[in-house]
């Protein structure tokens, strides 16, 4: 059997389906969190500034990851990196080297501007991917693949609709841009969605307090506007189910469109998000997804028409099965 070591982040339990679907396709999975700890303060301080953390991260790299690297062959080495990887150049220098015969396999899940710390592990992957149309556009090392969504959005999307407790459900991590358009899109939309479900997650006062200081966004927020409590990704899924739409907004320095986008499409609800850049994907339909604020016509075609099924076909491709099999096999979406 051949063996995957799987290097992501605990975000939301995704890594458990990344997991799955790589056992699914024949491999057996080692997996290591991208970062010494899942706490919210030294997450914090690590997007901050890794140095930070660097203690701790050597630590945990010499206790935790070399011990496995030593021990194992694997044919595939996936590194799922977002903006608490807290692995070095010289640590995958060193498992590259221990690893001679494993295929070095990088998707990155945010943007080059928001991940500078990635040019400098570069070098030690064979395949490059990344969520931001921009960055594969502007680099060609890169190879755009957007994320995806997981079966329990799948399931949703099967099941009967029940009836809507919330006309419009958002929740996320306050990142500056995204917490003020979020705002903005809901006060504006009450006319047409009074039933709001609206959920700004703060992981901890550091993180309040940096951006406080440093975002313009944050000039009229105060701490008690927001939750100190993290959603599960079950609460997630429950309360999309109930809901009639999402709302989306990318956070600074992204243009790459949102896991929340492509969950919108397996679950089967109504987008609202204010990423231009959704209209040039196959999957786009006005009936579907609003980009805010919209033209009255767009809006019309939104809010006036039921959702409309897309061909299955389209369904599979943004699958995380389909993602995986991808990154893996290295073939073209």
């Amino acid at each position: 059997m051949k063996r995957v070591l799987l290097i992501a982040p605990v975000f939301f339990g995704y890594y458990k389906d990344m997991i799955l679907e790589a056992e699914e396709l024949g491999y057996h999975v080692d997996y290591l969190c991208d970062a010494p700890s899942n706490s919210n303060t030294s997450k914090a301080l690590g997007r901050i500034n890794k140095k930070l953390i660097s203690g701790s991260a050597k630590r945990y790299y010499k206790e935790k990851a070399l011990p496995l690297v030593e021990k194992e062959q694997y044919d595939k080495v996936l590194l799922v990196a977002g903006m608490t990887c807290a692995f070095t150049s010289d640590m995958f220098c060193e498992m590259r080297r221990l690893q001679r015969q494993a295929e070095f396999i990088l998707y990155q899940w945010d943007s080059e501007v928001n991940l500078p710390y990635c040019k400098s592990i570069h070098p030690y992957f064979d395949r490059i991917y990344t969520f931001e149309k921009a960055d594969s556009e502007q680099n060609k090392i890169y190879r755009f693949m957007p994320t995806f969504y997981t079966r329990i959005y799948e399931k949703i999307g099967k099941k009967e609709r029940p009836v809507p407790r919330y006309d419009c459900f958002y929740v996320g991590t306050a990142h500056p841009k995204k917490y003020l358009e979020i705002n903005r899109m809901a006060e504006d939309l009450k006319p047409e969605l009074p039933r709001q479900f609206i959920y700004h997650y703060i992981p901890s006062v550091l993180k309040y307090v940096y951006h406080k200081v440093t975002a313009k966004e944050y000039r009229h927020a105060r701490y008690r506007d927001f939750q100190k409590v993290k959603l599960s990704g079950a609460d997630i899924v429950k309360g999309m189910e109930v809901s009639t739409c999402i709302l989306d907004a990318p956070q600074g320095g992204q243009t790459g469109l949102t896991l929340r986008c492509f969950e919108c499409m397996g679950a089967k609800r109504k987008l609202i998000t204010t990423n231009a850049d959704i209209v040039n994907y196959d999957f786009y339909r006005k009936s579907n997804i609003l980009v805010y604020p919209g033209t009255e016509e767009e809006r019309k075609a939104f809010f006036e028409n039921p959702y409309e099924d897309l061909p299955e076909e389209l369904y599979r491709k943004y699958s995380m099965n389909s993602w995986m099999k991808r990154l893996l096999s290295g073939e073209e979406s």
